[in-house]
């Protein structure tokens, strides 16, 4: 798709680039929404028009409204962790989206069509919640347009290794950062890519990781790039031992991991089938663990050395 910046006089756009996908955001004049309200954007931050494929296009305006009751549906409402999120469905094929923070104060009122390609929000309360609005808003629009396009938002703590990235998927609290830790002080050359939410994007039959601007409770925003070289599954345990994953388990293991919307048949179904494109290429893997030093050792020596990562 081609995109052409909003005129100067209507708005400031900015233009992002994650995952090698170009991101657009709008601000039209306004004294509280503008680009302080994205820190963790900011080394992503590029010059318009680099050539890159568009993604989204984001226009955050608080004039705009919520779409007539009589032409939506609610499809459900959902806990993020962080507060609830409203979805409907709209009638000409969009969705709804009323975000809340912890505390139930709506945020962020998000109307997008219908592969989340063009998209505009209205803030609402202060700083903080505007921020937090704004944010999570991105990063549900950058998930479910990225879903058409061999790509997938994944909730992992993700550390890179000689240049091969392992991304560490778990409930939470189950300990994958725990683990990266291991890695970053046991395994020479390792280096956090992100503590959350990395991206993963299939591109001409080779899969890469990359950082992004969500990375949780951890500010790990990095703009990098590495090959996918394995996915691991934390299980907790009282010896430490590692196993690869059949195909079938291997999906079953990573699906949970994915950001998806299992009511949009044709989201959940381009985020199936680019499942089934990685473990075709990427080895998946359930580590059963204590937090120690000898937990990385055994990881690292199956998925890092064995698959001869070691030696690129």
């Amino acid at each position: 798709m081609e995109y052409t910046p909003p005129q100067p006089h209507q708005s400031t756009s900015y233009c992002f680039e994650v995952a090698d996908f170009e991101c657009f955001i709008g601000f039209p004049p306004n004294d509280v929404n503008d680009l302080q309200l994205l820190p963790s954007l900011r080394p992503f931050l590029t010059e318009h028009g680099k050539g890159n494929d568009v993604l989204f296009s984001l226009r955050v305006d608080d004039q705009t409204k919520p779409w007539p009751k009589d032409k939506r549906e609610r499809i459900r409402v959902f806990d993020t962790g962080n507060g609830d999120t409203i979805v409907d469905l709209l009638d000409n094929g969009g969705y709804q989206y009323i975000i809340k923070d912890i505390h139930g104060r709506e945020c962020c009122l998000l109307i997008t069509n219908k592969d989340f390609s063009q998209c505009q929000c209205a803030l609402n309360g202060n700083n903080t919640m505007r921020k937090f609005g704004l944010n999570n808003a991105l990063m549900l629009v950058f998930a479910f347009a990225s879903s058409y396009r061999d790509t997938l938002l994944v909730h992992a703590s993700l550390v890179r290794n000689n240049g091969w990235g392992y991304p560490f998927i778990a409930k939470s609290g189950t300990g994958k950062s725990t683990q990266v830790s291991m890695w970053l002080r046991y395994i020479p050359g390792s280096d956090l890519m992100n503590d959350d939410n990395p991206i993963i994007r299939i591109i001409e039959d080779n899969v890469y990781i990359y950082g992004s601007p969500w990375s949780g409770k951890t500010p790990c925003y990095r703009k990098v790039k590495a090959r996918l070289g394995a996915i691991t599954r934390i299980d907790r345990a009282k010896v430490n031992s590692i196993e690869k994953l059949s195909p079938i388990d291997a999906f079953a293991s990573f699906l949970p991991s994915c950001s998806s919307m299992k009511w949009d048949s044709d989201i959940f179904d381009h985020i199936c089938n680019t499942i089934g494109k990685i473990i075709e290429h990427v080895p998946v893997y359930t580590l059963h663990c204590l937090p120690n030093q000898e937990a990385a050792e055994i990881c690292y020596q199956e998925i890092h050395i064995n698959n001869g990562h070691g030696r690129n």
